[in-house]
């Protein structure tokens, strides 16, 4: 193994944990989301040689996962799949009826909306970071966080438990 490699691994090792819950988040699907930090992971080991003198190899991890999932999305839409929503089971055991909410609102906003909330809120990246990663100016990232968060609070103004009598 050379030290490249080595070097490779190393990083692998370390950002694995996080841009997996970055990639969940994005998916709102554990297999979808092994799979999506599996394909980017790929994508910069093909470029490690010039990328391993990048400053910050997780911000640009992190963008090529949220391109990776654009893409994905649209084309899975193309080929017009309907995506089954998994179990509570299937994500691990109990779930409570709030964070299902939550996961299901956030999979329905586009993946443009979806990443920017994620980026936001769970990165905790700064709106101008957030733009970096995307791709866009300032003034998109923020429209499109006013946009998801009027949707976010939408879907979430709906009862999430049900109340017996």
């Amino acid at each position: 193994m050379t030290s490249a490699d080595a070097a490779y691994v190393a990083f692998v090792e370390a950002a694995w944990q996080r841009h997996l819950r970055l990639a969940l988040l994005l998916t709102g699907d554990r297999w979808q989301a092994e799979e999506l930090l599996q394909d980017s992971l790929v994508r910069i080991y093909e470029r490690w040689r010039r990328l391993s003198r990048t400053d910050d190899l997780n911000a640009y991890l992190r963008k090529v996962l949220v391109n990776n999932h654009t893409s994905l999305w649209r084309r899975r839409r193309r080929e017009s799949l309907v995506a089954e929503v998994p179990d509570a089971a299937a994500q691990g055991g109990d779930v409570s009826a709030e964070a299902l909410a939550v996961r299901d609102a956030l999979r329905s906003l586009p993946p443009r909306q979806r990443a920017v909330v994620v980026l936001r809120h769970y990165e905790d990246l700064t709106e101008s970071q957030v733009a970096q990663v995307l791709g866009c100016a300032i003034g998109t990232v923020k429209s499109q966080h006013a946009k998801a968060l009027a949707k976010l609070r939408h879907a979430m103004s709906e009862p999430v438990f049900e109340t017996s009598r």
